[in-house]
Order: structure tokens, then C-alpha cells, then sequence
């Protein structure tokens, strides 16, 4: 039954893409197999071949060594006792982590390291799936950085790039998440193999929903096969890369605690009216939580969540949408334990993306920043590029359910 339900959900999410696209006879379909096919063929080297889930062991153990080492800073700023008095706190499991894993990752960039890797894999995708070199570029930065960090590889060609490929670069941006996040989450007690995996399947799953809903329809404009530029304002030596990577992670940090701490303290502050009025009615325990549970119920069931599990995932991925995914990892990994393997599995895959709506903003501000002249058509495509997302990361848990279900889990 569950596979069953896997194969239903994954034609059940290209069906609301086919109806969200603005030019059905424009599609490259070629491109759209491809993209799929790769997504599907990432998910089962990870997930079902064992010689590809053990590299994947391999691969989360070594993140996970190199995130552990955030401790030391963590330590040596707040005191050798603090956790052991405070417990796990996310302001200091989690928001150190940020910091030291975006100067970590500015160094990399630095040294050359990340280029290289993101041209590997953004040329591979490039040729493969016939998307435009800009396009894939964007799409494989987003592996590794965040939404308003990845657009920076290919900034020369923002200001001229067609609509089908601006919306591929938001919609690549809404469906992964920053490396630095990526630990954040992992720090939390998330899954780590399995964002490591979700975070490459969205690189061609972004390019899939992308092309559906919004295809190439004029020709292309910034086709260019010269070296794309990280930043004009190269850190002048690795102490400056640490130091600009350091200040990046903090401005970063702060924004995630200030925001879980507005979004946990309004949430709450919205239960109560609802359980207010509720209570008139007889009706107490009404909140939130509960509407999104039902309204995204069905939706978890056609990923494959079993249906008495589905109430509590389609609230999470409700959650993931509404709000944003660090909100709902946080309340999933409360109730994981209660839910079987295979529904953590498909959760954790669905909200591994900067899919919600508060990404907007976000994509208005970073990306608007970056290329002020397309201001109004990020604007325009803003929400489109987030539901596209959402659908990215929802076939990566569809993908999931499906091969951990051949597996029998």
C-alpha cells in the first residue's frame, strides 16, 4: 500500500504542476523525464542500492565530525558547564552551529574548493538535462548555500535572463536549503543522511517543477560558457574569509532566533484566541495546528505516511509552509519518536526546503537586492517560485516513501 501511495503521490504532484503551468505546449519534455529520472536515480542510489547507502553513511558521518567541531567554539565562548546546566537549547546546540559552518563554507569558497565542486555538478546537470548553464549553476550552488546566496554565481546574468530561467533560479532557491541550516538541523536531532540526500534530489527536482510550470518560451539570452564569479568582494586572504563567513553565520543566527522566538511566542499568542473562541462552543482543545493537520492530511497520505499518521505529518509539512521548515523541524523532532520510520522519513524529506511563504520577502530583499531591475518580476513570481518549491520537496519525499517501501520500511 505504500508504494502504491508513493506512485500515486508522484503523479498526483506533476498533475498540479501541469495545472500551475502558464505554457503546457511549451514544455521541453526531454528535460522533464530527465530531471525526474535523475531525482528518482539519486534517491535510490541513497535509499535502496547498498553500496549507495553506505557511502551516504560515510559522506553524513563526516558532516556530522566536521559540525561537532562547532562545540569547541561553543564552549570556549559560553563556558565548559553551560549545556550541562541549560540542557539542549537551540540558542546554543543550534545557532553556534550556523556560525561556524557559514565561516567554514566562506572559506571553502575562497580556496576554490566550492567552485570547482558547484561546476562539476552544475555542468553535469547543464548537459544532462539541456537547462541552461546559469540555471544549472544556480541549482547546484543551492546544494550548498542558501536562496540569497546562490543567485551570487551567476550575477553577471540576472539583469538578462529570460523568465523561465529567473524562476528556475527562485524556485531552485525555495526548494533546498544552506549548508549551514543543513547542520542547524542536524544539531536539532534531524536526520542527517537523509537531508544530505534531499538536498541533492532538489537540485534536479527544483530544475523538474521549474521547467513544468514556467517553460522556456523565448531564446536564450545568457547562455556563456566563461567562469562564473562568487562575489566581486573577494576576502582578501583566509582571515578575511573566516571573519566575513563568521559575521554572515551570526547575522544568520540572529535572524533564525529572532524569528523562531516572534513565530513560537504569535503562534501561541493565535492558539489561545482560537481556543478562546473554540472553547464558546464546547470545543477547547482547537488550535492551529489542528486545521493544518486536517488540511494537509491528504496530502501526506498521497506521499505514503500511513493515514493514521497523517494528521500529525500534514500538520508538519502545513507548518513547513505556512510558517517555515526550522519552525516545523523543531516541533517534529518532539514527536518524531511517536511516528513510525517510515513516516520520519517522508516528513523529514518534505520540509528539507525553503519553501514558505515568508521566502517571498526573502527572495524579494536578497534577490531583489542583487539584481534591482527585476525587482517587480521576482515579485510577480515569487509565490509561484515557492509553491513550485514545495512540490520539489514534496516529490523528494514521495521518492523516499517509495524506495524505503521496497526496502520494507
Amino acid at each position: 500500500m505504500p508504494i502504491l501511495m508513493s506512485l500515486v503521490g508522484m503523479m498526483v504532484l506533476i498533475a498540479l504542476a501541469m495545472l500551475l503551468s502558464n505554457n503546457r505546449k511549451k514544455i521541453n519534455y526531454r528535460t522533464i523525464v530527465l530531471a525526474f529520472s535523475l531525482q528518482a536515480t539519486i534517491a535510490a542510489l541513497v535509499l535502496y542500492v547498498p553500496a549507495g547507502g553506505y557511502l551516504l553513511d560515510k559522506v553524513a558521518s563526516g558532516v556530522r565530525h566536521v559540525i561537532d567541531y562547532a562545540e569547541e567554539g561553543t564552549v570556549f565562548v559560553f563556558g565548559e558547564h553551560t549545556k550541562e546546566i541549560l540542557g539542549f537549547t537551540i540558542a546554543l546546540n543550534v545557532l553556534p552551529v550556523i556560525v561556524f559552518f557559514s565561516a567554514l563554507m566562506s572559506t571553502l569558497y575562497y580556496l576554490g574548493i566550492m567552485q570547482k565542486v558547484v561546476a562539476f555538478v552544475g555542468g553535469g546537470l547543464h548537459r544532462l538535462l539541456q537547462t541552461s548553464r546559469t540555471e544549472s549553476m544556480s541549482a547546484a550552488s543551492n546544494i550548498f548555500v542558501g536562496h540569497t546566496e546562490a543567485p551570487l554565481v551567476v550575477k553577471p546574468y540576472l539583469a538578462n535572463m529570460s523568465e523561465s530561467e529567473l524562476f528556475a533560479v527562485m524556485t531552485g532557491g525555495c526548494a533546498t536549503i544552506a549548508g549551514a541550516v543543513m547542520a542547524a538541523y542536524a544539531s536539532m536531532g534531524v536526520d542527517l543522511k537523509f537531508l544530505v540526500a534531499a538536498s541533492f534530489m532538489a537540485a534536479p527536482g527544483g530544475l523538474l517543477m521549474a521547467k513544468i510550470i514556467k517553460p522556456e518560451t523565448s531564446p536564450r539570452k545568457t547562455e556563456a560558457e566563461s567562469e562564473p564569479e562568487i562575489d566581486e568582494d573577494r576576502p582578501v586572504n583566509i582571515f578575511d574569509a573566516v571573519g566575513n563567513g563568521a559575521l554572515v553565520g551570526l547575522k544568520l543566527a540572529l535572524n533564525v532566533g529572532a524569528m523562531l522566538l516572534a513565530f513560537v511566542a504569535m503562534i501561541a499568542l493565535l492558539n489561545g484566541l482560537i481556543s478562546g473562541v473554540a472553547g464558546l462552543f464546547g470545543y477547547e482543545d482547537i488550535t492551529l495546528q489542528f486545521f493544518l493537520g486536517q488540511a494537509f492530511a491528504p496530502l501526506a497520505f498521497v506521499l505514503g505516511v500511513p493515514w493514521s499518521e497523517a494528521v500529525p505529518a500534514g500538520n508538519l509539512i502545513g507548518q513547513k509552509f505556512v510558517i517555515n521548515e526550522f519552525y516545523a523541524y523543531s516541533n517534529f523532532v518532539q514527536i518524531k519518536d511517536t511516528l513510525s520510520v517510515h513516516t520520519q522519513a517522508i516528513v523529514t524529506f518534505a520540509l528539507c526546503g525553503f519553501a514558505n511563504l515568508s521566502s517571498i520577502a526573502i527572495l524579494m530583499g536578497g534577490l531583489g537586492g542583487i539584481v534591482p531591475k527585476r525587482r517587480h518580476d521576482i515579485a510577480r513570481l515569487g509565490l509561484m517560485a515557492v509553491v513550485a518549491g514545495l512540490l520539489a520537496n514534496l516529490m523528494n519525499a514521495a521518492l523516499a516513501g517509495f524506495f524505503l517501501s521496497l526496502q520494507g520500511m
